[in-house]
């Protein structure tokens, strides 16, 4: 019989990777990335007991990480000041341009939004499954997304344009 500190290892080996890329589309940096990830396993880790007996430990991980993103920029969100200014990048094209353009998009969603397109469209979950990372009813994630992706869409057409 494997201990519990065993399975975490393991789980943490296998979905760290995963944890942060969502962390950094929800973010949108490197760093506070990491961060964010790093609270969500301490927290998996203190509650491991009880998690482990679940089956979703992954659905389970993913919220914990959502909920502390969204307490972590409620405590931010008078702190931090916006620069308009990007750092420098390597070769510049259509491709780096249409990233950037979009990760600008999706800072300027709210939390909740940024989170439901994040976990449908990166994480690749289904409405139901979002609904239940979020502990939200699927009818608030539909209109979330469609809402998400309208304003999206509009600041990448203005961006876009505004590019060429």
């Amino acid at each position: 019989m494997r201990s519990g500190n065993e399975d975490f290892r393991e789980f943490v080996s296998a979905r760290q990777g995963a944890l942060r890329r969502t962390a950094y589309l929800l973010c949108g940096d490197w760093h506070q990335a990491q961060d964010l990830t790093q609270q969500t396993l301490a927290k998996l880790f203190v509650a491991w007991s009880r998690v482990r007996a679940v089956e979703a430990v992954d659905s389970y991980a993913r919220q914990v990480l959502v909920r502390t993103y969204i307490d972590e920029s409620r405590k931010r969100r008078n702190h931090e000041v916006a620069t308009a200014e990007l750092p420098d990048s390597g070769t510049e094209g259509p491709e780096i341009e249409t990233r950037l353009a979009l990760m600008e998009a999706l800072k300027q969603l709210s939390p909740r939004q940024r989170a439901v397109v994040a976990l449908r469209f990166w994480d690749d979950l289904s409405v139901e499954a979002t609904a239940e990372a979020l502990g939200m009813k699927a009818n608030t994630v539909k209109s979330d997304t469609a809402r998400a992706l309208a304003k999206l869409k509009g600041l990448l057409d203005s961006s876009l344009h505004q590019a060429v």
